[in-house]
């Protein structure tokens, strides 16, 4: 058994014939009201079926209007944020950071010994001032350790050299 709206829209569509329709009519409380109803929603159909008609596209239309949709689709992904960094990567991009870091630890340590002596090392081996002549000045003299033997005499405050640190 149909319910009222089946009715209602099958009477509004004109499917409706014979005994079923007289049936209806009867049943509705104001034909006439009933009746401008149908006009009413009649002429709003055929005006959407006129205005909201479906175009129908040849082959190279349809292809063309897939291309043009395609493309506005891109373009409208190109203007959102970029997400690239989602959180697998951060956390794939961070571990190996860390590792790269732990690695090059590792490599940098094992080429430097601990309680070896660094070749930059070196030592003070005389500091002498006459403090009459030179009441500020201070004299440091260093020496390498290193194979070169390199010797850099360090003066501050001096005014002129004593006469033992004459050149040898």
């Amino acid at each position: 058994m149909k319910t009222f709206e089946e009715k209602w829209t099958a009477w509004l569509d004109g499917q409706l014939s014979g005994k079923e329709l007289n049936d209806f009519e009867a049943s509705l409380p104001d034909l006439v009201t009933a009746e401008v109803e149908k006009r009413d929603a009649q002429k709003l159909g055929s005006f959407l079926k006129e205005q909201l008609g479906a175009q129908v596209l040849s082959n190279a239309e349809f292809f063309s209007h897939q291309l043009h949709e395609r493309i506005a689709r891109d373009t409208q992904d190109r203007h959102r944020p970029a997400t690239w960094w989602t959180i697998p990567r951060l956390v794939w991009s961070g571990a190996t950071a860390l590792a790269l870091f732990v690695i090059t630890t590792v490599v940098l340590m094992t080429q430097h010994q601990p309680g070896e002596q660094s070749e930059y090392l070196t030592q003070i081996l005389n500091s002498r001032v006459d403090p009459a002549a030179n009441p500020n000045a201070t004299i440091y003299i260093f020496e390498s350790k290193n194979d070169n033997k390199v010797t850099v005499l360090w003066t501050e405050g001096l005014q002129s050299l004593p006469a033992d640190y004459a050149a040898r």
